[in-house]
């Protein structure tokens, strides 16, 4: 048994998933192996995704590897961070340019920096945020690059003894300081009883480079350059490493 774990955006939704793709999953699986998307995704996004585009899939693993479930809402592994360093935290989002933050916790919550107007139930301002007892992620949105690459300096230098702030593209997620994409890969090989050999990884962008550096790896030939030179393989599409991995 073997494990593809793939991101989605960028690399198995890279210009969509048609057929092709599709037929290549279902080869894989039926010869006994296992397809996980590995992103950073929460699961409720995942799990619409996954509904939506009608794809096989075996393992969720969101939140760049702190929650794993399956299709079927089996959770496997949850990874929290403690709750008490939330308000600082997204405290200093807020003061480094960042207007919302996407809190992935027992209940539905986005807090903002000040009053929006697309604010729904659900949604706080920063004075009024509920007390967050524990989350798997935080995630936030900047406008462009250079602020989230800043942004994530900040975030590490101030609180990397308690969590991991990873970058992807103008995008910030921030999980346990243990927790990456790498490790929730780990997390699901020991859940199946396989081990490091047996694992796979694809992606583009910079949150995936904790797995592409672990395992044998493929970048997207649309990826950022960091990322494909550390991949054992580049290529222009899913379907073409599970080909190339059913071969071997």
């Amino acid at each position: 048994m073997k494990i593809i774990g793939s991101d989605y955006d960028g690399t198995l939704n890279h210009n969509g998933i048609d057929d092709n793709k599709r037929e290549a999953i279902e080869r894989w699986r039926a010869a006994g192996n296992v397809f996980a998307i590995v992103s950073g995704r929460g699961v409720g996004d995942i799990v619409k995704i996954y509904e939506e585009k009608k794809f096989g899939c075996d393992y969720f693993v969101a939140d760049n590897g702190a929650l794993i479930m399956t299709p079927d809402g089996e959770t496997i592994s949850e990874v929290r961070c403690d709750g008490g360093v939330a308000h600082s935290l997204i405290s200093t989002l807020f003061e480094s340019g960042c207007n919302r933050a996407f809190v992935h916790t027992d209940f539905p919550c986005t807090v903002y920096a000040f009053e929006q107007e697309d604010m729904e139930k659900c949604n706080y301002l920063f004075e009024n945020m509920p007390a967050i007892e524990w989350f798997t992620q935080i995630s936030t949105i900047l406008p462009d690059f250079e602020s989230a690459q800043r942004v994530t300096a900040i975030i590490r230098e101030k609180f990397g003894d308690k969590v991991n702030p990873m970058q992807n593209g103008i995008c910030i997620d921030i999980v346990r300081n243990d927790m990456n994409k790498a490790r929730g890969l780990y997390i699901l090989a020991e859940h199946l009883g396989a081990g490091y050999d047996d694992i796979i990884a694809v992606g583009d962008n910079i949150n995936d480079r904790d797995m592409i550096a672990e395992f044998r790896s493929y970048a997207m030939e649309n990826g950022v350059d960091s990322i494909k030179d550390l991949a054992h393989y580049v290529i222009s599409d899913v379907t073409e490493l599970i080909e190339k991995e059913l071969d071997t």
